[in-house]
């Protein structure tokens, strides 16, 4: 095992502090894919739990076809639960499991920071773009 900045490659047990990184790295990128976390942080604003239209105009930009595929793998990965009702049309509604609101802080913590650097990270932008 390396350590940085000792050259070479690291190790990525190491650097995902976790004897599987591959599934910790498997999951980031489902959690940190921009529809989850809109869809994620929407549930919560809306009470924890949503029907699907709701969520489909409260998470802007969003396909029904990209919302109905991310309430998939979160009911699949455990976050959200679907329940439906036996209803003349059908209601579908979603919501937030208990390793779902675990979620809620840190993907919050996650948009804060983007809110509060953004123009520092579009200016860093601009910059390399002039050169």
């Amino acid at each position: 095992m390396h350590k940085p900045g000792k050259g070479g490659p690291l190790d990525p047990a190491t650097i995902c502090r976790s004897s599987d990184p591959m599934a910790v790295r498997e999951l980031l990128t489902k959690i940190g894919d921009k529809w989850t976390i809109f869809v994620v942080l929407s549930l919560d604003l809306l009470g924890g739990r949503a029907r699907f239209s709701e969520l489909e105009r409260a998470v802007p930009g969003i396909s029904q076809r990209l919302l109905s595929s991310t309430l998939k793998n979160l009911e699949r990965d455990g976050m959200v639960v679907r329940e439906v009702f036996p209803e003349v049309p059908p209601r579908v509604e979603y919501e937030l499991t208990d390793l779902g609101l675990s979620l809620l802080l840190p993907t919050q913590g996650l948009v804060d920071w983007a809110k509060t650097n953004w123009e520092q990270v579009r200016e860093a932008q601009s910059r390399y773009d002039a050169r």
